[in-house]
């Protein structure tokens, strides 16, 4: 399904009831809105949430700012359009995409979940657009702060190698971008089903640069969190090779009242083993949020 927002178009689908309360789900830089896994998205669901998830612009089958970057994706693209002030966005208008979509499904208030760019996304909603939180989970990602939340080398080494248009190039660097970032909960299996099937549905890595060059010119929001009444949760693998956990802690010390939970062996990653530990935080997390609002 899409949905007209402002001069874009975002693709979007749901589970669940529009009768129970919204958790509005939030993709990551270059990713898909696929990566909510079908059967992650249900587990809401059968606790009782209507879940909406979509593709961030410059993503799946959303809207896509053709040719405003060069053919270079990844890092090298996105330090070219923020070193010429020309980054296309910034993620206060990927914030007002979220609230958008949350405008065209009449949703009042939701429960907002991001992880790594969505993360980010998620946090700018609480800042500027807090009267349509019930609450707020960040996953994986960080403040913009230049000081925390740093990647391993090997991470870093991904980010800067130039993305292949041809499918068979395009999957195996996919797969073996979830062995750097999944070092736990690595399956080859899985994740090559994964590639194919995000290259089959919509393989664009142009838009990667730009979403990225978003982030780089967006800045550091760690003054803004401080005013953040929006109730937290801040989720964070101990073994992200991708954001490190001090981005994960940062963001709980910014926000006021927030809570801070940490995963062992989680990556840069959902790996399906976590899924009904990170559902169950999520969920109590929204619940004390809603009964706090109704006290």
């Amino acid at each position: 399904m899409q949905a007209p927002v402002g001069d874009i178009t975002l693709e979007y689908d749901t589970f669940g009831s529009p009768d129970d309360p919204t958790i509005l789900l939030v993709m990551g830089l270059s990713t898909q809105m696929i990566a909510w896994q079908p059967g992650f998205c249900q587990m809401f669901v059968d606790r009782g949430f209507h879940v909406v998830r979509f593709d961030n612009r410059d993503i799946g089958l959303s809207t896509k700012h053709h040719g405003v970057a060069s053919g270079i994706v990844g890092l090298p693209s996105a330090l070219k359009l923020r070193l010429s002030g020309k980054a296309p966005y910034h993620l206060s208008d990927l914030a007002n995409d979220a609230v958008g979509l949350l405008d065209h499904l009449g949703v009042a208030k939701a429960h907002a979940v991001g992880v790594s760019m969505g993360g980010m996304i998620v946090q700018q909603m609480a800042i500027s657009h807090a009267d349509r939180l019930l609450s707020m989970t960040s996953i994986m990602s960080t403040t913009g702060s230049p000081f925390v939340g740093h990647a391993k080398l090997e991470a870093i080494r991904m980010m800067f190698r130039p993305e292949s248009t041809e499918r068979q190039a395009a999957v195996e660097a996919t797969v073996e971008v979830r062995r750097i970032t999944s070092p736990h909960h690595f399956n080859p299996v899985e994740a090559r089903k994964w590639a194919e099937l995000s290259f089959d549905r919509s393989h664009y890595p142009e838009g990667g640069g730009r979403q990225l060059a978003a982030i780089f010119a967006s800045g550091n929001r760690t003054r803004a969190l401080h005013s953040v009444r929006v109730p937290t949760l801040v989720i964070h693998g101990g073994a992200d090779p991708l954001v490190n956990i001090s981005g994960g802690r940062a963001t709980a010390r910014a926000v006021p009242g927030a809570t801070f939970k940490s995963y062992a062996t989680m990556g840069h990653d959902l790996p399906e083993p976590l899924w009904p530990e990170l559902v169950n935080d999520i969920v109590a997390h929204a619940k004390r949020a809603t009964a706090s609002a109704e006290t």
